[in-house]
């Protein structure tokens, strides 16, 4: 075994521990996509694999497509994850999901930190539509994205109402949800004549399925 490879493993057993210690509880365990099903549907789809350690989204296959959702609905949490993309590649995490057969899509309620290729993918040239972004309502307020190929540390905090985004340890988008602005932001966004959009106040987490290859990996979350 290649020292590498032992001193990533101890760091990511060691970084698992000190979330434990801080209240975080996996949301992935690394080995299996226990926990998330893809939405609307009782099982994850095959398109989700696990490959070193992380979910990874095959858009190689057809089989198996769909945004995977957590199985349990959150209201107040600390959501942290990894994630990285392919060259191109386009994704993003949404919360606050209301699973429903009358809602085809994740995004149809949940609000979305993007996830991007800001560079190579069309939507980078896009107001509010790059990496950190709360997806089409709010641009972050600064540039904090890694290369493609790199790992970056997103977090989600929401409570009672405050929403914060944070994206390599930097706070790129800070708003409060459900009052008159919030209103107005959907208003003046695309999602305007989207009944239930951003109107939940408790639901699921989701990684999305763009068509594109993401990995998400040290998913963890804790109740606040």
């Amino acid at each position: 075994m290649k020292k590498s490879f032992v001193a990533a493993a101890f760091l990511m057993a060691a970084t698992f521990g000190a979330q434990a210690q801080k209240g975080f509880k996996p949301l992935f365990d690394g080995k299996t996509t226990a926990g998330w099903h893809t939405y609307n549907k009782t099982e994850a789809g095959s398109a989700w694999v696990v490959d070193n350690g992380a979910l990874m989204m095959n858009s190689e296959t057809k089989e198996g497509r769909g945004d995977l959702v957590t199985d349990k609905e959150y209201s107040n949490f600390h959501l942290k994850l990894e994630w990285k993309v392919a060259e191109g590649a386009n994704s993003g995490i949404i919360f606050f999901v209301h699973e429903e057969p009358k809602y085809r899509a994740t995004y149809a309620t949940g609000p979305e930190m993007q996830v991007l290729d800001d560079e190579r993918h069309p939507d980078g040239k896009i107001n509010k539509h790059n990496s950190g972004d709360l997806y089409d309502l709010i641009k972050s307020s600064t540039r904090a994205v890694k290369p493609v190929g790199e790992w970056n540390l997103a977090e989600i905090i929401a409570k009672n109402g405050k929403l914060e985004l944070k994206l390599n340890g930097k706070s790129v988008v800070k708003t409060t949800m459900w009052d008159d602005n919030w209103k107005a932001l959907i208003a003046g966004s695309k999602f305007a004549k989207w009944e239930g959009f951003g109107a939940y106040k408790s639901g699921k987490i989701a990684l999305q399925d763009h068509g594109d290859k993401v990995w998400y990996r040290n998913i963890v979350i804790k109740e606040l």
